[in-house]
């Protein structure tokens, strides 16, 4: 069966440093587009960052721009966040998603990790 799991979260202060991990199992991964989203407490659920499938293109959030780097490893299915200068407004759930548009389709969730900037 599909599984993403998200790893790498935790409590950080401002300034600080994370990375996140998501590994993948029972799907393609290698021609999925795989995407970060976050989600604040009240707040809607927000795109962070994409990768296409073969890593050759990303886009940001103009909120992270210059702070945050995705970045995927084909041959062990596991997409990152490297997320740098964090600040307290980055206080979020964050999911990682994997997502094929053209056929066959696949639209697949991880579970979370809490990621929490504050002094």
């Amino acid at each position: 069966q599909v599984q993403l799991v998200e790893s790498g979260g935790g409590l950080v202060q401002p300034g600080g440093s994370l990375r996140l991990s998501c590994a993948t199992s029972g799907f393609t991964f290698s021609s999925y587009v795989m995407r970060w989203y976050r989600q604040a407490p009240g707040k809607e659920r927000e795109l962070v960052a994409f990768i296409t499938s073969g890593g050759g293109t990303t886009s940001y959030a103009d909120s992270v721009k210059g702070r945050f780097t995705i970045s995927r490893d084909n041959a062990k299915n596991t997409v990152y966040l490297q997320m740098n200068s964090l600040k307290p407004e980055d206080t979020a759930v964050y999911y990682c998603n994997a997502y094929r548009p053209w056929y066959p389709t696949g639209d697949y969730w991880g579970q979370g990790t809490q990621v929490t900037v504050s002094s």
